[in-house]
C-alpha cells in the first residue's frame, strides 16, 4: 500500500460536501455550513492493490453504500478548514487499517519448562482443594 498515492487519491477523488452543523458555535451554527461530509467511490481509489481493496470491501461492509461509495462526516469543530482536514484524517486513517492485511499467525508449541509449571500448579491446587475435605486426606 503506498500511502502517498493513496492519500492524494482520497484528496482528488472525494466529493466534499457541507451543510449547517449542531455542536458548538452559538448562533455562528445556524448561519455557516461548517460540517464536511466526504464521499468517496472506491472504484476511484488508487493506491491499493487487488488483494487490500477486496479486503477493505470485506472489513467496511457496513459502512460502504449501495453505491459503493464510504461516507466521512465531521463536524467537531466551529471552522470548515478545520473539519476538512479532520474528516480526511478520518477516512486516510479508515482506509489505511481496514487495507492492511494481517500477519499470518505461526503456531507455537508451549515449552517443556512452562508444561510442567503447570503441571506443578494444578497438582499443588489439587492438594488444596483435597485438604479441605471433610475427611482429610483421602
Amino acid at each position: 500500500m503506498d500511502l502517498r498515492l493513496l492519500r492524494s487519491s482520497i484528496r482528488s477523488s472525494a466529493e466534499t460536501l457541507f451543510s449547517r452543523s449542531g455542536g458548538p458555535g452559538g448562533q455562528n451554527v445556524n448561519k455557516v455550513n461548517t460540517r464536511v461530509t466526504l464521499r468517496l467511490p472506491l472504484s476511484l481509489l488508487a493506491g491499493l492493490s487487488g488483494p487490500e481493496l477486496a479486503r477493505l470491501r470485506e472489513t467496511l461492509a457496513g459502512r460502504i453504500t449501495g453505491d459503493d461509495e464510504i461516507i466521512v462526516s465531521a463536524d467537531g469543530e466551529r471552522s470548515r478548514r478545520s473539519n476538512l482536514e479532520q474528516a480526511y484524517a478520518r477516512l486516510e486513517g479508515l482506509l489505511s487499517a481496514a487495507a492492511r492485511l494481517p500477519k499470518t499467525r505461526k503456531p507455537t508449541r508451549p515449552s517443556r519448562k512452562i508444561r510442567e509449571q503447570r503441571l506443578r500448579s494444578k497438582r499443588i491446587h489439587s492438594e488444596l482443594k483435597k485438604s479441605r475435605r471433610l475427611g482429610g486426606e483421602e
